[in-house]
């Protein structure tokens, strides 16, 4: 639930015993997918240098108001523009949330109701097997784009948390200097292992986090009592996240248009990084979302580490397959089309199959009450 600062030079290099597999694929990239992206070759060293400072400055400072507002304010509302005031009987989960002044359309899929009405009534939280959510975000994310999730889950009591993988959000570490999925997944593997015996979390991983929450659910099976794939990369054992976008039933130009290679060992060395080009974001993960959100995400996304993505997995049906999956689909998704999310779901069946109409690639953003009633109903399936 809390952002937490880390140090570089502080951080373990433990790697678990259970690795993904053809670690030394990163050092053999297959031409053909790497022609997928345009290649980045910067002219001035001392401008990537600025322009990576900037990036990064501009993501911490999006974390700290972020984390500032939660101190002074509580959870955060749908729209600081309009209030009710606090202890009402608007305050309570079951009784209503603060409106949002916003002027965008609203579809039936996210509407202006009740809040009994988008979580069935109050949540007995005594007949849940755990009420804790701990939230994975996408490639490019951090833990800052959950603030509206969060917020409606901890209004009805839930026990949230949000993790900053290696190199994204706050954390320090660069994107550049990601060699593995494992160093990848560190902060949240950290976190699993150090919950007390007996005790599980539901996780939900949103785009690339959904490799990651297999990759967790592999090496602690018994910590995890369901996984939610939120337009998330659902992968077969040896499987990578590239191999997924490379499918030959995906043919998303927008996507090619958008990823560019970083290669900060130099242009003869494989790519280390993979940038979004900011023109295109907002077609590309936010053609349902508000002109706020986007501009949020503008100043606060950075690379997405080139081997993790690289990395394939290595899934067991004894631990990973033991886990209940469930999958919730975003039906106007630029980034990962319905048609790909829906050869995963056929490769790899979970146990429930939800869609959330009128959502682009970050229903966090696009249809916050949606997903929280999903995320609600799936916490509640006995």
């Amino acid at each position: 639930m809390g952002i937490c600062f880390s140090r570089k030079s502080t951080r373990s290099t433990r790697i678990y015993s259970k690795r993904i597999s053809n670690q030394s694929s990163t050092t053999s990239i297959n031409k053909n997918s790497l022609n997928r992206w345009s290649r980045v070759r910067s002219s001035s060293v001392k401008k990537e240098k600025f322009d990576d400072a900037l990036l990064h400055e501009q993501a911490i400072a999006a974390a700290l108001l972020f984390q500032q507002h939660q101190q002074q304010n509580g959870a955060f509302d749908r729209s600081i523009s309009l209030r009710h005031p606090s202890g009402g009987a608007n305050s309570k989960c079951h009784q209503g949330i603060p409106r949002s002044s916003s002027t965008r359309r609203r579809s039936l899929a996210d509407p202006m109701l009740p809040l009994q009405q988008l979580i069935n009534q109050e949540v007995n939280h005594e007949e849940l097997e755990t009420s804790h959510i701990v939230l994975v975000h996408g490639g490019g994310f951090g833990a800052w784009c959950w603030y509206k999730t969060m917020a409606l889950l901890q209004e009805c009591k839930f026990k949230v948390t949000t993790i900053d993988s290696s190199g994204c959000g706050i954390d320090l570490f660069d994107a550049n200097d990601i060699k593995s999925l494992s160093q990848y997944v560190k902060p949240l593997t950290d976190f699993l292992e150090k919950l007390e015996d007996g005790e599980k979390v539901i996780l939900a991983g949103h785009d690339f986090g959904g490799a990651c929450i297999s990759y967790a659910m592999e090496l602690f099976p018994n910590k995890v009592a369901k996984a939610i794939f939120i337009a998330a990369s659902m992968l077969k054992t040896g499987q990578s996240t590239l191999d997924m976008f490379s499918h030959k039933e995906n043919t998303n130009d927008l996507m090619r248009q958008a990823q560019k290679f970083l290669y900060a060992n130099g242009n003869n060395q494989p790519p280390t990084a993979i940038d979004l080009d900011k023109s295109l974001l907002k077609d590309l993960l936010f053609n349902q979302s508000t002109t706020k959100d986007v501009a949020l995400a503008s100043v606060s996304m950075r690379p997405i580490p080139f081997a993790p993505v690289l990395e394939k997995l290595s899934l067991s049906d004894s631990n990973y397959g033991s886990v209940r999956r469930f999958y919730i689909q975003t039906l106007e998704d630029n980034a990962i089309p319905i048609s790909l999310q829906q050869i995963m779901i056929n490769e790899s069946p979970p146990e429930k199959v939800f869609r959330l109409k009128g959502s682009d690639h970050c229903p966090f953003f696009s249809k916050p009450q949606a997903l929280h009633k999903l995320l609600v109903e799936i916490a509640k399936i006995k």
